[in-house]
């Protein structure tokens, strides 16, 4: 595929940039942290390089390097993973053991510093994943809200278990309790909140925790270092980095790994999962692959279909795992659906970051470039083209959207997930077309449907909600809000996020039980009275 002059222009000079949003010095990371330190790191480096290259006056393209960060690898990991069992001592350490009041105070002031350093993190989420600035700053204020509402879920969790029950002669009292120790790995596409979203509820809930960040979005941690350094116990928090396929096996083989948290793919996730040496000890909250489909009727609202299914593939360049990534669309309506998406597509901006009104910008690295044009070359071998003038264009990491019909069996884009700004549409006839779609699909995230009739729409319903976990009713497939469940079937998710099922999947319910006889009644009471216990009592968070 001839690679787009047009494309090239777009790419910035130094010059170009606002003054405002340039990134200014290189950010070289010159500590990790470990067991509550920030120490020296003195070993090889890793570079850094943004997705967005800097045009030269003759024209060519330059890579731009942000910084660099520790190459870390397995002793560094061992260490690590050695602080968080300290911390963690069985369970009798100061973070497992502390007064969940105590927690949430900690996690107050982390949100405190973490708030502080707003524009550095939100810069560094532009530069170094090519987000939008409207939406870098959305992933933040939205990290900040949840953050907030996780605490106030758990201060709220904790005061519905702060009495005693009394069943057929027991005493009983049931607490949430942490799993131990907590790997967790968060995605590119949100560094910050994907990655918050599993990393703070497991953190609040009492566990210690092994972090490593993703390749794409790792110096926007470097900022919230010295935060998570003072704000918490030594060893709660410990910083990995390395080439995962080397790391992070060889950390669960060690067995000291209670919880597994990762948003990725499933095979990785399963290969992982294997490595360690006692599996049922291993909790597992994934978020994994994704192939959402949108079902659109005859009858569906057009416009309202077109809109949002364009907001539904592209949002992000349609790096999202609830993104739709497959339009099933009736065939009566499907050449006019084509012309209007075509048409509404040519209106997105492509372009950088910090220009206003931009949609679609560039990929992290070439190499997602080279595997949507693998997609659509793919698709066109078999029998498929691009409906879109200039889709699939690409010059470097910039790729400009394609939509891809009609796609098929056999294809790459009919099953795999493209991550990526490339629209495959399939046409249908009969309904029991789409739905074996979605019934055969490894994956069983979400799905959308677009139709006016309540009686089509009711009849899809009930089979879907027993392939996928949300059914979203003409609108575009997403997670929020963040009180909703957020989970998957099949091969796209295990354990199940949201503000309060987050807190429940990081822990384990846990309680004491007495007998219902007068000394009983009298030890009890003397702890709670005496406070002699951080489990046993009847406090009340205000």
């Amino acid at each position: 595929m001839p690679q787009s002059s047009a494309l090239k222009e777009l790419f910035p000079r130094v010059e170009d940039i606002p003054a405002d949003y340039r990134i200014g010095a290189q950010i070289h990371q010159d500590s990790v942290l470990v067991n509550g330190e920030l120490l020296p790191w003195r070993g090889e480096r890793q570079k850094v390089i943004s997705p967005i290259q800097l045009r030269r006056d003759d024209g060519t393209l330059e890579a731009l390097e942000l910084g660099s960060i520790p190459r870390g690898g397995v002793e560094e990991a061992d260490a690590a993973l050695a602080a968080a069992v300290k911390a963690y001592d069985s369970g009798r350490g100061a973070w497992p053991t502390m007064k969940v009041a105590d927690r949430i105070a900690c996690m107050q002031d982390f949100t405190r510093q973490m708030v502080a350093k707003r524009s550095e993190i939100v810069r560094l989420i532009m530069w170094e994943i090519a987000k939008s600035l409207p939406d870098a700053e959305k992933e933040f204020d939205r990290t900040v809200d949840y953050m907030r509402a996780t605490m106030e879920a758990l201060r709220t969790l904790d005061n519905d278990n702060s009495r005693f029950q009394i069943v057929d002669g027991t005493i009983g009292q049931i607490r949430r309790t942490p799993l131990g120790v907590v790997l967790c790995m968060g995605p590119y596409n949100y560094p910050l909140n994907e990655t918050f979203a599993t990393l703070i509820p497991a953190l609040i809930m009492g566990n210690t925790m092994v972090f490593k960040p993703p390749r794409f979005g790792v110096l926007l941690f470097e900022p919230l270092l010295e935060a998570f350094r003072s704000a918490f116990p030594a060893g709660v928090i410990n910083m990995v980095y390395g080439k995962g396929s080397e790391v992070v096996p060889h950390l669960l083989e060690s067995g000291h790994v209670n919880a597994l948290t990762l948003i990725g793919s499933s095979k990785v996730a399963d290969h992982l999962k294997k490595m360690h040496p006692k599996t049922n000890r291993l909790r597992a909250i994934l978020g994994l692959d994704a192939k959402n489909a949108a079902i659109v009727l005859a009858d569906a609202d057009l416009e309202l279909a077109v809109k949002e299914c364009l907001l539904g593939a592209l949002s992000f360049n349609g790096q999202r795992c609830t993104a739709l990534k497959m339009l099933i669309v009736h065939s009566s309506i499907v050449d006019r659906f084509l012309e209007r998406f075509s048409e509404e597509l040519a209106k997105l901006k492509i372009g950088m970051p910090w220009e206003k009104g931009v949609a679609i910008t560039p990929l992290p690295d070439r190499a997602k470039t080279d595997y949507m044009i693998e997609c659509v070359e793919d698709a066109k071998a078999k029998g498929a083209r691009v409906v879109n003038a200039g889709g699939g264009e690409d010059y470097a990491t910039l790729f400009r959207p394609a939509v891809v019909y009609p796609v098929r069996e056999g294809m790459k884009l009919y099953r795999e997930e493209q991550f990526g700004p490339i629209v495959p549409v399939m046409p249908f006839d009969d309904i029991e077309t789409a739905l074996d779609y979605v019934i055969t699909s490894d994956h069983g995230q979400q799905v959308s449907i677009f139709s006016s009739s309540a009686d089509d729409i009711a009849t899809l319903v009930d089979p879907l909600v027993n392939q996928v976990c949300r059914v979203n009713i003409n609108c575009q497939c997403q997670r929020g809000p963040d009180v909703f469940p957020f989970t998957g079937r099949k091969d796209s998710a295990e354990g199940t996020l949201s503000v309060t099922d987050a807190l429940r999947s990081f822990s384990i319910r846990s309680m004491i039980a007495a007998k219902q006889t007068e000394p009983s009644k009298k030890l009890l009471d003397e702890i709670t009275r005496s406070h002699k216990s951080k489990f046993i009592h009847t406090d009340y968070i205000f």
